[in-house]
């Protein structure tokens, strides 16, 4: 009859340390790559909206959802990135379109864009609301729900 046997470790014999807990993320980092997503893809989002002439809807949601992208990877699980990924997204989404809309007076004007931008961010949100329908406030939200969905489902 035979059994199964296993012989003693030797006596220098060490177990493998366990392995180090995984990185839940770091918030500092995770804020920070944030906001500046959030500043670039607010420049990125105007950019296409001065050259096009048109607000596209859909890219207010990959803003928002690129903004939750960046806050679930480099941040984490913390429950506020959700949160300020929304923030975030929703103010890009403005900063862009006011970008957007400040290109589009330039060029019909024959003006430079730093020339619109120095009238204030008063008279330039003024305009923008006269502008703003419906749809702009629908793609707002179903950019900031992008936002955090991504944010919370991306987070490692």
């Amino acid at each position: 009859m035979t059994q199964n046997f296993q012989p003693p470790a030797p006596a220098s014999y060490t177990p493998a340390p366990a392995p180090a807990p995984a990185r839940s993320g770091n918030l500092g980092l995770g804020i920070a790559a944030t906001v500046g997503s959030a500043l670039v893809l607010a420049g990125v989002y105007g950019a296409i909206i001065g050259a096009t002439k048109y607000e596209i809807g859909y890219a207010a949601v990959a803003v928002g959802a690129l903004i939750g992208v960046v806050a679930g990877k480099v941040g984490g699980r913390n429950p506020v990135l959700p949160v300020l990924s929304v923030l975030l997204a929703l103010a890009a989404v403005l900063a862009g379109q006011i970008l957007g809309m400040a290109m589009i007076v330039a060029d019909q004007n024959a003006l430079s864009l730093p020339d619109v931008l120095g009238l204030g961010v008063t008279v330039l949100f003024d305009g923008w609301k006269e502008e703003a329908n419906p749809m702009t406030f629908l793609f707002f939200a179903i950019g900031g729900y992008a936002a955090f969905q991504t944010a919370r489902k991306t987070a490692a």
